[in-house]
């Protein structure tokens, strides 16, 4: 069964990395990643790499980066995909491609697909973040999609609305969970060897996208993260970058300001599903609005101020904080973490075995495409 797999940042590579394994080690698949978006940026660490590092088959690279963060530069972008895309379509057949998420990238990618008839499967559908564009592209590619692995049964529930029929639609899962109980992650002493990062001192992970839906707020919500950490001396601070969306630029330029003038605070472009994961497990708890932040955080458990609205919508779980994009109001969140009781164990995004509960209906798949 020859299959694609479509990923443009290294946000949706983390998720895929067990689903990859497993299909790579299967002689039953004919595997190939197909990568673009950051991917392909050196401003955005070249994340590519990562993927032949880990021993994968790029069998294709398209090179397509926002050269600004203005809508027109996102528009110009998808259009840029699509016509990068027609082209490889055009010259190579898959029995399926995988696609994951709601990336504006993959939107364009997957709708390029559909004028040649190519079945595409897609990965956590069904969930909503209405703080970001992506929330109508998340639904557009479920539309456009024939086979769809959900998450949670409530985002089935959501699938099945969406596209008026049960058939195809799978609750298996996420790979993020795959990921935790299957990788070996980093010790401290291993991840300060990697990163010069040492996670014995009390620290926060934060990640802070723009919210793309009300972009002209998102220079009063820097300023409004940025005086709250300005107060918050007695932790390091690990940022990581925002994506390429409206306004990430400004975002980026931003918290790497105030990275060089604050010895407490380190930046990072990427930490790799391995160091980000360990990094999420030693940090005190995070910091920003990341979907990571619903997810993978929920497993440890770990506490996630979530702030603002981009992720409204998602599952909440005992873990999460939801907080205003305020300076007094983060405080008062970092606050009520710091006197808190430890958390129990949070279980809502499946047991492990999403790779192989794929694989399984995959292979069922294959028999309906011949």
């Amino acid at each position: 069964m020859k299959i694609g797999v479509l990923t443009s940042s290294r946000a949706d590579y983390s998720i895929y990395y067990p689903l990859l394994t497993a299909l790579a080690e299967d002689s039953f698949f004919d595997l190939g990643v197909i990568a673009f978006g950051t991917h392909l940026s050196a401003r955005h660490g070249h994340t590519v790499d990562q993927i032949v590092a880990n021993g994968f088959s790029v069998t294709h690279r398209i090179d397509a980066v926002p050269t600004g963060d203005g809508p027109a530069d996102i528009s110009h972008t998808m259009g840029s995909v699509m016509q990068a895309f027609s082209g490889l379509w055009a010259q190579e057949t898959y029995d399926l491609v995988l696609c994951l998420g709601d990336r504006f990238e993959m939107f364009a990618a997957v709708a390029s697909a559909v004028p040649f008839n190519i079945p595409i499967a897609h990965i956590h559908g069904g969930e909503t973040t209405l703080g970001a564009i992506d929330n109508a592209f998340r639904h557009a590619i479920t539309v456009m999609s024939t086979y769809h692995f959900t998450t949670t049964d409530a985002y089935k529930a959501r699938v099945i609305e969406l596209t008026g029929s049960a058939a195809n639609v799978y609750n298996v899962g996420a790979l993020s969970i795959d990921n935790l109980r299957h990788l070996p992650l980093l010790t401290k002493a291993e991840f300060f060897d990697k990163f010069a990062i040492d996670l014995d001192r009390p620290s926060i992970l934060i990640t802070f996208h723009p919210e793309t839906v009300s972009f002209e707020k998102n220079k009063e919500h820097v300023a409004e993260l940025i005086g709250a950490l300005e107060q918050l001396p007695n932790y390091q601070l690990v940022i990581t970058m925002p994506n390429a969306d409206t306004m990430g630029n400004y975002v980026r330029e931003h918290l790497l300001a105030f990275i060089d003038r604050h010895p407490n605070a380190v930046g990072i472009e990427s930490f790799g599903t391995i160091g980000y994961l360990s990094c999420m497990k030693y940090c005190r708890f995070m910091l920003g609005n990341t979907s990571s932040g619903f997810v993978e955080a929920s497993f440890f458990p770990k506490y996630v101020i979530n702030l603002g609205n981009r992720q409204e919508g998602r599952l909440v779980t005992p873990n999460l904080i939801n907080c205003p994009i305020q300076t007094d109001r983060i405080l008062e969140a970092v606050q009520r973490i710091e006197i808190a009781d430890e958390l129990a164990p949070v279980d809502a995004y499946g047991n492990g075995t999403t790779a192989q509960q794929i694989v399984s209906i995959l292979k069922q798949v294959r028999g309906r495409l011949q």
